[in-house]
């Protein structure tokens, strides 16, 4: 009787390792451990009558059999791995697009509320105006009515309208207006057409056109 490593056995039998492993959890081969090391012992009958070939094949070709099931579970699961990156890249994808999708109509919304809320603004500034200007035609006329002969404007002079009243009406910009009044404050002093009372420019758009200044 003698007692082999697993590779010496192997060597010994002239099969693998995985063979003499096999063998030893069959019970066809004796082991024992010693020190760490697994050797497989060997009797004389067992020596002197090696198994068949066709046994040693027959193994062989589970070894084999075994080994492409191994190499294809490992591509299985490669694939599998790669399946479900590519997947999640594509609801990250999904995801990311339709977040741009509800911010660019976010946007859209938030312009069109701008433009309704601007519009509604400029027609309730418009209206405001129209009213405060007929409501100071009518305290004109009042105020003409209950004025003493002698005290009563001349012609000119009720004709007259305000800067701001005129730029008013024509419902500029802030920014535009503060562009005209410069530029009528500048040529009121050379300007005939150009009336200053009080500190304050008077025009007579009824008599003069001033769309010089008003560019």
């Amino acid at each position: 009787m003698g007692k082999m490593t697993i590779a010496e056995a192997a060597q010994h039998f002239n099969i693998s390792k995985e063979a003499i492993h096999n063998r030893v959890r069959r019970g066809s081969l004796d082991s024992v451990i010693e020190n760490g090391v697994k050797y497989v012992i060997l009797g004389e009958a067992k020596r002197a009558t090696p198994s068949p070939a066709s046994d040693t094949r027959y193994y062989d070709y589970i070894e084999k059999e075994n080994e492409r099931l191994k190499s294809k579970i490992d591509t299985l699961e490669n694939e599998t791995t790669r399946l479900r990156h590519q997947r999640e890249q594509m609801l990250i994808d999904d995801r990311e697009k339709i977040e741009l999708i509800y911010k660019e109509r976010d946007e859209q919304l938030k312009s069109i509320l701008q433009v309704v809320a601007t519009n509604f603004l400029g027609q309730r500034s418009a209206a405001r105006v129209i009213e405060e200007v007929e409501m100071a035609e009518v305290l004109e006329v009042k105020e003409e009515e209950i004025q003493p002969e002698h005290e009563k404007k001349s012609k000119q002079e009720d004709e007259l309208v305000s800067l701001k009243d005129f730029m008013k009406l024509k419902l500029y910009s802030k920014k535009k207006r503060q562009k005209i009044k410069e530029r009528f404050e500048k040529r009121a002093k050379k300007d005939t057409r150009i009336i200053m009372k009080k500190g304050k420019l008077f025009l007579n758009p009824q008599h003069f056109d001033y769309s010089d200044l008003l560019k």
